[in-house]
């Protein structure tokens, strides 16, 4: 064998092509376009879903402000991602958006630049939370989405965006996406006793399954497959949406509604928060207005008089809307010793009266009691009072099927000793003061004129009651309904005074605020009137049953030195209290109250209220007046998110071009311009070309082929030949030439008429060569490659 033949043949390694370039907005891109219509099936599927919570609040200016939010955090999201950074870089994003949002909304100007929050903010934020919680607690459906609902509403939506986003795109497993949707479709079917709406449901359930053919669709055009091991979406896909529809079908028809003693945040809400029995303000009309009342509980007492049976006091705003005050439960406030009432003094006269309570119908975390308890036993579960707001409630229990006995005070005062009421109130009444910013202003006129001449405290709070039991209004619980102004808030008081027809929660709300506006502390219990007395006797004391019809409200009034006093200023309910039937002749000061000041202080806000929902008259409730300054925010905060990249893109392109205009700039200032406009409409650029490779691609391009692109192809050429003497050529080669400004015009407009208007947008508002210079900056210019 010859040593030729010996010669092992040469081994050669094999030569990979380099990958063909990928078309703009090709799925596989790392600026692919082909993401963007997931984003928009989510945005969708997200907007649909929101709908569902339609039934359990008032107008639909919650729901502009939740599409906007997660609107806004959605296209940030999809829009950074565009840019190709790292994949944990996105969620990051999304969550910053919803802070640097919810800062800029909410935050009353604390944060840093509006968007970045602080200390203060913080604190703002967790007022805003505790004044949502409290809303939602004494509110019924459908709920005002008053400033702390709001807040709430718009964390949830950014969440809930962030977490689809990420589920959708990140991970890249759309299927799952649909799981936080769950939330705002389940949470009707788990409150309300219809369950949620089923036509959302349906339109819900459409929306996912687009999104589920929007990802398939991308996956067949070349996207690899999810990181979570789906090799087949289509299957998972369907697998995992036919459950998740199921599941929100199975919520709604299924699942009951929470039962009375349903918990959130610690404290039952059952019928105060959507429920069967007890319903604050709002629902409390709509349980006066059924046809059927069902029973609530039966009692026997000593009292000569039965007694009014409260079960929570009202005594803040968020917003223009009474709330109850929310504190922590101190759990050596037992039943077995309640003490005396707050500011009560030893000269005023009290009876002491034994009640002995069945609970027939109510499931509720705050007990019925009669005047002010001293005592409570027999009671199922730990129960503890609470001084100033005089109830009692627990956290861990429910009054459903309780029975128990009540030892309480019934205060008399006398006409004199209130008259003499007129010391400095004390500190913890204070808060009893206040009124949210721009109240109607028919509140104070009309309770001024109407206690005009009066001398005290008191003789003011006679003369309204009286106002209001007068002939001139009418007990109606329908009215309120049909005219749109139904509800307690300052905003239908001052329709109330005008059109003088109402029920409870009008008049006492009336009564309140108008004493408030005076300058003396109120609030609003809301309980039962004490029924109806029955035909057949317990143990020889009169049996007196309480139905849902007997749900009242009233107000309470401080004086120094006796504490709260409740009125009755609604007419033809309840029985006037005796001590507001003076004896004794009241001297007339000429318009001013005796021991409030001659001008009442002026509402306002601090950090235990609500933020003001917005200036000018009243509105209606449902209409928040701050919802749309509130989107207003929202989209300038998108425009200005959305204006950066492109902003800043526009200011290097006329940097360069004033260079070239004025001769201080060549053709390697023109090639880089060229070469970014390039890139920002989708031309990947590639390390290791030429910039004659790279023309050859440009001159490729839609808008440069044919006859209308003859004239940009010979500019082009020049272009390149001033590029390639700058690179190339001798130092002087590289000498301003401002004629190639013409020339960088002519192929830049060529490039973007043959690009589609997606794309044109793209390049305007989302750059990729800002974010190219970014990456690339401190090393070689990518336009010198």
């Amino acid at each position: 064998m010859s040593l030729r033949e010996r010669t092992l043949p040469e081994r050669t390694l094999p030569v990979r092509p380099p990958p063909p370039p990928v078309p703009p907005g090709r799925p596989g891109s790392r600026r692919s376009g082909s993401r963007w219509p997931v984003t928009g099936a989510l945005a969708v599927l997200l907007l649909v879903g929101m709908t569902a919570l339609g039934p359990l609040l008032q107008g639909t200016g919650w729901w502009w402000l939740m599409a906007v939010e997660a609107g806004v955090v959605l296209v940030v999201s999809a829009g950074i991602r565009s840019l190709g950074p790292q994949t944990w870089v996105v969620p990051l994003a999304g969550a910053g958006v919803v802070v640097g949002s919810v800062t800029l909304l909410f935050g009353g100007g604390t944060g840093v630049l509006w968007l970045v929050p602080t200390g203060e903010t913080i604190d703002r934020f967790r007022t805003l939370v505790d004044a949502g919680i409290a809303s939602v607690q004494s509110q019924g459906t459908p709920a005002d989405p008053v400033t702390g609902i709001l807040f709430l509403l718009c964390v949830g939506a950014g969440a809930i965006a962030v977490l689809m986003d990420t589920l959708a795109l990140t991970l890249r497993v759309p299927a799952l996406a649909g799981l936080p949707v769950l939330v705002p479709v389940g949470v009707p079917g788990l409150i309300l006793d219809n369950g949620a709406d089923k036509l959302t449901l349906v339109l819900t359930a459409a929306a996912f399954l687009l999104l589920l053919r929007v990802d398939v669709l991308g996956r067949r055009g070349g996207r690899p497959a999810g990181r979570l091991g789906l090799a087949r979406p289509g299957t998972g896909a369907v697998l995992v949406g036919g459950l998740a529809i199921a599941t929100a079908l199975s919520l709604s028809v299924v699942v009951p509604n929470l039962p009375g003693d349903g918990r959130v945040g610690g404290r039952a809400t059952g019928p105060l928060l959507f429920g069967d029995g007890v319903s604050a303000m709002v629902n409390l009309g709509q349980d006066l207005r059924s046809s059927q009342a069902g029973a609530a509980l039966h009692y026997r007492t000593s009292a000569a008089q039965p007694p009014y049976l409260k079960l929570l006091t009202l005594d803040r705003f968020v917003g223009p809307s009474w709330t109850a005050r929310l504190e922590p439960t101190n759990t050596g406030n037992t039943v077995d010793a309640i003490d005396r009432p707050p500011g009560l003094s030893a000269q005023v006269a009290t009876t002491e009266e034994s009640t002995q309570v069945v609970i027939d119908g109510v499931a509720s975390a705050w007990l019925p009691t009669p005047g002010a308890a001293t005592k409570v036993s027999g009671l199922v579960g730990a129960w503890y009072w609470n001084g100033p707001t005089g109830t009692i409630s627990s956290t861990n229990s429910s009054t459903r099927g309780q029975k128990y006995t009540v030892t309480s005070l019934v205060l008399e005062p006398t006409p004199e000793q209130l008259r003499a009421a007129t010391g400095r109130y004390p500190v913890s009444v204070d808060s009893s003061l206040r009124l949210p910013r721009n109240s109607p202003l028919i509140i104070e006129q009309t309770a001024r004129a109407v206690t005009s001449g009066t001398a005290t405290p008191y003789d003011a709070a006679v003369a309204l009651q009286e106002y209001l039991r007068g002939n001139e209004f009418t007990y109606d619980t329908t009215a309120p309904v049909a005219d749109g102004y139904d509800g307690g808030g300052v905003d239908v008081v001052g329709t109330f005074l005008e059109v003088k027809r109402g029920y409870c929660v009008h008049f006492a709300s009336a009564m309140a605020v108008m004493a408030r506006s005076l300058g003396i502390p109120a609030r609003i219990a809301i309980g039962y009137l004490p029924g109806s007395r029955s035909s057949n006797p317990i143990e020889g004391r009169d049996r007196f049953n309480v139905d849902a019809h007997d749900l009242h409200a009233w107000p309470e009034l401080y004086f120094t030195g006796i504490g709260w006093l409740p009125f009755e200023p609604t007419p033809g309910r309840g029985t006037v209290p005796s001590y507001t039937q003076p004896t004794g002749p009241s001297i007339p000061l000429g318009g001013a109250v005796a021991g409030v000041p001659s001008t009442a202080p002026r509402p306002f806000n601090d950090s235990g209220q609500a933020l003001p929902t917005g200036g000018g008259s009243a509105t209606t409730p449902g209409s928040d007046t701050g919802t749309p300054a509130r989107v207003a925010l929202i989209l300038g905060a998108l425009v200005v998110v959305l204006a950066v990249p492109g902003g800043i893109r526009l200011l290097r392109r006329r940097r360069r071009r004033r260079d070239l205009a004025r001769g201080t700039a060549g053709g390697a200032e023109a090639w880089r311009e060229l070469v970014d406009t390039a890139v920002d409409f989708g031309v990947d650029v590639r390390a290791t070309e030429t910039p004659r490779e790279l023309a050859a691609r440009i001159g490729a391009l839609p808008g440069l082929t044919g006859t209308g692109g003859v004239v940009a192809g010979a500019a082009l050429g020049r272009l390149l030949a001033a590029a390639e003497r700058h690179r190339y050529g001798r130092p002087a080669a590289g000498a301003p030439q401002p004629e190639l400004l013409g020339d960088l015009d002519t192929v830049s407009m060529r490039i973007s008429m043959g690009a589609t208007t997606a794309a044109r947008w793209r390049a305007r508002l989302l750059p990729a060569s800002l974010w190219l210079f970014l990456r690339e900056r401190g090393r070689a210019p990518v336009t010198d490659a």
